[in-house]
Protein backbone atom coordinates (compact mmCIF):
# COMPACT_ATOMS: atom_id res chain seq x y z
CA UNK A 1 0.00 0.00 0.00
CA UNK A 2 1.81 3.32 -1.05
CA UNK A 3 -0.63 5.79 1.10
CA UNK A 4 -3.85 5.94 3.54
CA UNK A 5 -6.84 4.79 1.32
CA UNK A 6 -9.16 7.58 0.35
CA UNK A 7 -12.44 7.00 0.93
CA UNK A 8 -14.33 10.05 2.33
CA UNK A 9 -12.82 13.32 3.93
CA UNK A 10 -14.49 15.76 5.59
CA UNK A 11 -12.30 19.05 6.87
CA UNK A 12 -11.71 22.85 6.56
CA UNK A 13 -9.90 24.04 3.99
CA UNK A 14 -7.22 26.24 2.44
CA UNK A 15 -7.89 28.83 0.15
CA UNK A 16 -5.70 30.08 -2.36
CA UNK A 17 -7.64 31.86 -5.09
CA UNK A 18 -4.67 32.16 -7.69
CA UNK A 19 -5.68 31.59 -11.19
CA UNK A 20 -2.50 29.65 -13.49
CA UNK A 21 -0.99 28.36 -10.20
CA UNK A 22 2.63 26.65 -11.71
CA UNK A 23 5.01 23.21 -10.70
CA UNK A 24 8.18 26.15 -9.91
CA UNK A 25 5.57 27.58 -7.38
CA UNK A 26 4.11 25.33 -5.61
CA UNK A 27 8.17 23.47 -5.31
CA UNK A 28 10.39 25.69 -6.74
CA UNK A 29 13.43 23.72 -8.59
CA UNK A 30 16.26 24.57 -6.34
CA UNK A 31 14.15 21.91 -3.72
CA UNK A 32 14.17 19.11 -6.27
CA UNK A 33 17.54 17.21 -5.05
CA UNK A 34 15.57 14.39 -3.41
CA UNK A 35 14.38 11.42 -4.96
CA UNK A 36 12.03 10.12 -2.15
CA UNK A 37 8.47 11.48 -0.98
CA UNK A 38 9.86 13.21 2.37
CA UNK A 39 10.87 16.71 3.53
CA UNK A 40 9.20 18.45 0.17
CA UNK A 41 6.01 20.18 2.28
CA UNK A 42 8.77 22.31 4.41
CA UNK A 43 9.06 24.06 0.67
CA UNK A 44 5.77 23.92 -0.42
CA UNK A 45 4.92 27.49 -1.96
CA UNK A 46 8.65 28.61 -0.34
CA UNK A 47 9.00 31.67 -2.49
CA UNK A 48 5.07 32.53 -1.58
CA UNK A 49 5.58 31.55 2.00
CA UNK A 50 8.38 33.28 3.32
CA UNK A 51 11.19 36.62 2.65
CA UNK A 52 14.48 35.58 1.45
CA UNK A 53 15.66 35.80 5.07
CA UNK A 54 13.09 32.86 5.81
CA UNK A 55 10.93 35.07 7.84
CA UNK A 56 7.18 34.13 7.11
CA UNK A 57 4.91 36.36 5.27
CA UNK A 58 2.08 37.18 7.55
CA UNK A 59 -0.27 37.49 4.00
CA UNK A 60 -0.01 34.60 2.70
CA UNK A 61 -2.52 32.04 3.21
CA UNK A 62 -0.24 29.10 4.56
CA UNK A 63 0.98 31.23 7.07
CA UNK A 64 -2.62 32.25 8.68
CA UNK A 65 -3.50 30.50 11.24
CA UNK A 66 -7.12 31.03 10.75
CA UNK A 67 -7.13 28.59 7.64
CA UNK A 68 -6.05 25.02 8.08
CA UNK A 69 -7.46 21.47 7.02
CA UNK A 70 -6.24 18.45 4.31
CA UNK A 71 -8.02 20.18 1.60
CA UNK A 72 -6.38 22.88 -0.90
CA UNK A 73 -8.94 25.06 -2.81
CA UNK A 74 -7.14 26.29 -5.74
CA UNK A 75 -8.15 28.97 -8.53
CA UNK A 76 -8.39 27.33 -12.22
CA UNK A 77 -5.28 25.83 -13.99
CA UNK A 78 -3.79 24.68 -11.12
CA UNK A 79 -0.37 22.43 -11.67
CA UNK A 80 0.55 24.07 -14.79
CA UNK A 81 4.09 23.74 -15.85
CA UNK A 82 6.58 21.30 -15.82
CA UNK A 83 5.28 17.50 -15.17
CA UNK A 84 8.02 17.54 -11.69
CA UNK A 85 6.15 15.20 -9.71
CA UNK A 86 7.48 17.06 -6.62
CA UNK A 87 5.05 19.29 -6.45
CA UNK A 88 2.12 16.49 -6.13
CA UNK A 89 4.54 15.34 -3.65
CA UNK A 90 5.07 18.74 -1.49
CA UNK A 91 1.40 18.76 -1.59
CA UNK A 92 1.01 15.45 0.01
CA UNK A 93 3.86 15.96 2.60
CA UNK A 94 2.43 18.94 4.40
CA UNK A 95 -0.54 17.36 4.79
CA UNK A 96 -3.38 18.33 2.20
CA UNK A 97 -5.31 14.96 0.67
CA UNK A 98 -7.20 16.62 -1.80
CA UNK A 99 -6.97 19.59 -4.30
CA UNK A 100 -10.32 21.51 -5.53
CA UNK A 101 -9.86 23.25 -8.48
CA UNK A 102 -11.97 24.05 -11.87
CA UNK A 103 -9.36 22.77 -14.01
CA UNK A 104 -5.97 21.04 -13.70
CA UNK A 105 -2.84 20.34 -15.94
CA UNK A 106 -3.34 16.34 -16.53
CA UNK A 107 0.36 15.62 -15.93
CA UNK A 108 0.00 17.15 -12.50
CA UNK A 109 -3.91 15.59 -11.53
CA UNK A 110 -2.14 11.94 -12.96
CA UNK A 111 0.84 12.52 -10.44
CA UNK A 112 -1.36 13.93 -7.35
CA UNK A 113 -4.07 10.52 -7.90
CA UNK A 114 -0.94 8.21 -8.04
CA UNK A 115 0.38 9.13 -4.39
CA UNK A 116 -2.93 9.46 -2.66
CA UNK A 117 -4.39 13.26 -3.57
CA UNK A 118 -7.57 13.71 -5.15
CA UNK A 119 -7.61 16.32 -7.75
CA UNK A 120 -11.43 17.54 -7.51
CA UNK A 121 -12.83 19.42 -10.55
CA UNK A 122 -15.77 21.29 -9.70
CA UNK A 123 -17.60 24.13 -12.40
CA UNK A 124 -16.72 27.77 -12.12
CA UNK A 125 -19.47 28.66 -9.81
CA UNK A 126 -19.11 25.69 -7.52
CA UNK A 127 -15.66 26.68 -6.56
CA UNK A 128 -16.88 30.17 -6.50
CA UNK A 129 -19.29 28.84 -3.77
CA UNK A 130 -16.55 27.44 -1.78
CA UNK A 131 -14.50 30.41 -1.51
CA UNK A 132 -17.34 32.47 -0.36
CA UNK A 133 -18.00 29.87 2.29
CA UNK A 134 -14.29 29.90 3.47
CA UNK A 135 -14.30 33.43 3.25
CA UNK A 136 -17.32 34.04 5.81
CA UNK A 137 -16.18 31.13 7.87
CA UNK A 138 -12.63 29.83 8.07
CA UNK A 139 -13.91 26.63 10.24
CA UNK A 140 -16.21 25.64 6.91
CA UNK A 141 -16.06 22.37 6.48
CA UNK A 142 -15.80 20.40 2.79
CA UNK A 143 -17.35 16.69 2.22
CA UNK A 144 -15.43 14.60 -0.35
CA UNK A 145 -17.50 11.69 -1.17
CA UNK A 146 -15.51 9.60 -3.19
CA UNK A 147 -16.83 6.17 -3.66
CA UNK A 148 -20.34 8.81 -4.74
CA UNK A 149 -18.21 11.37 -6.50
CA UNK A 150 -19.68 14.04 -4.48
CA UNK A 151 -18.30 17.21 -2.87
CA UNK A 152 -20.46 19.08 -0.27
CA UNK A 153 -19.89 22.33 1.53
CA UNK A 154 -21.70 21.22 4.67
CA UNK A 155 -22.43 24.84 5.87
CA UNK A 156 -24.65 25.26 2.92
CA UNK A 157 -25.34 21.74 1.84
CA UNK A 158 -24.41 22.94 -1.19
CA UNK A 159 -22.85 19.81 -3.78
CA UNK A 160 -21.77 18.82 -6.94
CA UNK A 161 -20.84 15.44 -8.94
CA UNK A 162 -17.49 15.18 -9.75
CA UNK A 163 -15.87 13.22 -11.85
CA UNK A 164 -12.71 10.78 -11.54
CA UNK A 165 -10.83 8.10 -13.84
CA UNK A 166 -12.46 4.79 -12.78
CA UNK A 167 -8.67 2.72 -12.37
CA UNK A 168 -7.63 6.16 -10.41
CA UNK A 169 -10.50 6.05 -8.61
CA UNK A 170 -10.20 1.95 -7.11
CA UNK A 171 -6.49 2.89 -6.83
CA UNK A 172 -7.55 5.84 -4.42
CA UNK A 173 -9.90 3.87 -2.69
CA UNK A 174 -7.36 0.93 -2.32
CA UNK A 175 -4.01 3.49 -1.41
CA UNK A 176 -2.18 1.66 -4.37
CA UNK A 177 -0.25 3.37 -6.76
CA UNK A 178 0.39 1.82 -10.04
CA UNK A 179 2.83 -0.97 -8.73
CA UNK A 180 0.72 -1.67 -5.70
CA UNK A 181 -2.17 -2.52 -8.53
CA UNK A 182 -0.03 -4.74 -10.55
CA UNK A 183 0.89 -6.66 -7.55
CA UNK A 184 -2.38 -7.32 -6.24
CA UNK A 185 -3.20 -8.43 -9.88
CA UNK A 186 -0.09 -11.22 -9.23
CA UNK A 187 -2.12 -14.24 -9.12
CA UNK A 188 -4.97 -13.36 -12.00
CA UNK A 189 -1.35 -12.37 -14.26
CA UNK A 190 0.24 -15.64 -13.16
CA UNK A 191 -3.12 -17.86 -14.43
CA UNK A 192 -3.33 -15.69 -17.11
CA UNK A 193 0.41 -16.47 -18.59
CA UNK A 194 0.16 -20.36 -17.43
CA UNK A 195 -3.05 -20.75 -19.40
CA UNK A 196 -1.10 -19.77 -22.58
CA UNK A 197 1.51 -21.61 -24.36
CA UNK A 198 4.65 -19.61 -25.47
Amino acid sequence: MAYEPFSILESTAVPLPIENVDTDQIIPARFLKATERIGFGENLFRDWRYHLNNVPKKDFVLNNPIYDGKVLVGGKNFGSGSSREHAAWAIYDYGFRCVVSSFFADIFKNNAMNIGILPVVVSPKFLSDIFTAIESNSRTKLKIDLPKQNITIIDTNKSEHFDINPYKKNNLLNGFDDIDFLVAKREEIVNFAFDRPF
